[in-house]
């Protein structure tokens, strides 16, 4: 478990504290930050991101760019076996591979080093290896990311949010006007942070270039809106019928009735003044797994043990709940600061769990045996 101390500085932000960070750069303006990370380690080697890329429970992309101009551009998606993967020393190729957080143990103690900005922001880490020229074209990001430099070197180029129009017919949104206003080589330990909206191009120097993405959600309003409407849609009892004794006999009967009208607008304005179930439908929608995200087989939680988040475990509470994977559960007293040190900690010890009443304990250890928790010593 890693805990971060907000107000000191930290060489992963240039000696910057992650409060003055937040106050000064996040979503404003880029920062570099030379040997943020001294001796880091990949999370995983390259022939352990080959293999991952193969399997179909996993997020994967091929990159090649075969030619200079810009349309001669690739595209493909995964599963990708090795022999569906160009020659290493081939150049101006990528392999991208999304969550690897959720497939790795390293990678997600990677992510703890960033947890000064709100869980309920993180999407994922990604971890890209490139062959000598290879890169993913210049391009907009709609997500806060961190860019840190795991092994060989990555030039990149970047500038500020402008025009974002992309060149038509390429299976990649690349951008047909990116004129670049700084630029950097990075080498291992080395990071860039960017803002959501600004043009960035990296390209690798010499093989075996291994970049960490650590991207941050930034949800667009209509979209969580309909996200939090659904989860309100599924939780909700089925409310009154609506009624017509007064309805006349029409000779237009394509026309909706205005009394059909007010009563869906009643219904959608009741659902959403309900303020608390608003909230609550937000905290599982946050912590709802994706799509391709499976949880191992659990196992048996005894007492005197502590627990863990699995790696693959979203978690986050509000003031009246505690949400994990999708799950709402009303958290107050001692359970509910418990709970909340477990979502903010991700680990409790034995003596913590040994406060829980035998309600949160039975709770707790069908987490465990559903496999989003483990026992810890």
């Amino acid at each position: 478990m890693h805990t971060t101390d907000i107000d000191a500085p930290s060489a992963l932000l240039g000696g910057l504290s992650p409060r003055r960070f937040m106050r000064q750069h996040w979503q404003k303006k880029p920062l570099l930050i030379r040997q943020a990370w001294p001796g880091v380690q990949p999370p995983a080697t390259r022939a352990e991101l080959l293999e991952l890329a193969a399997r179909d429970d996993v997020e994967s992309r091929l990159v090649v760019h075969h030619g200079s101009g810009l349309a001669d551009w690739r595209l493909k998606r995964g599963p990708l076996s090795r022999r569906q993967l160009p020659p290493l020393k081939q150049p101006g190729w990528t392999l991208l591979v999304q969550g690897l957080d959720t497939h790795l143990v390293a990678a997600r103690a990677m992510l703890e080093r960033f947890r000064f900005v709100p869980d309920a922001r993180l999407d994922d880490l990604m971890m890209s290896w490139a062959s000598e020229g290879g890169g993913v074209g210049p391009h907009v990001d709609s997500y806060d990311v961190f860019l840190l430099q795991v092994a060989g070197r990555r030039r990149w180029r970047i500038a500020p949010p402008g025009d974002s129009g992309f060149v038509p017919g390429l299976p990649l949104r690349i951008l047909q006007q990116f004129e670049p206003e700084q630029e950097w080589l990075l080498e291992a330990g080395d990071m860039l942070y960017l803002p959501p909206m600004w043009a960035h191009d990296g390209v690798a120097e010499g093989p075996d270039c291994m970049t960490c993405s650590m991207g941050f959600r930034v949800p667009a309003r209509d979209a969580l809106a309909a996200d939090v409407l659904q989860s309100l849609a599924d939780a909700d009892e089925p409310g009154p019928l609506y009624r017509d004794p007064s309805q006349p006999a029409t000779a237009n009967p394509g026309r909706i009735p205005e009394g059909l009208q007010r009563f869906a607008l009643d219904a959608v304005r009741r659902r959403l003044s309900r303020e608390a179930s608003v909230h609550r439908a937000l905290g599982e929608v946050l912590t709802e797994p994706k799509a391709n995200t499976w949880f191992p087989a659990g196992a048996e939680w005894r007492a005197g043990e502590g627990v863990a988040l699995d790696q693959r475990s979203r978690m986050m509470y509000d003031d009246e709940h505690v949400y994990i994977n999708g799950e709402s559960v009303l958290a107050r007293g001692v359970d509910g600061r418990l709970a909340r040190q477990l979502a903010d900690r991700r680990e409790l010890s034995p003596q913590a769990c040994r406060r829980f009443s035998p309600a949160a304990w039975a709770l707790v250890a069908e987490w465990v045996s559903d496999g989003w928790a483990h026992p810890k010593g």
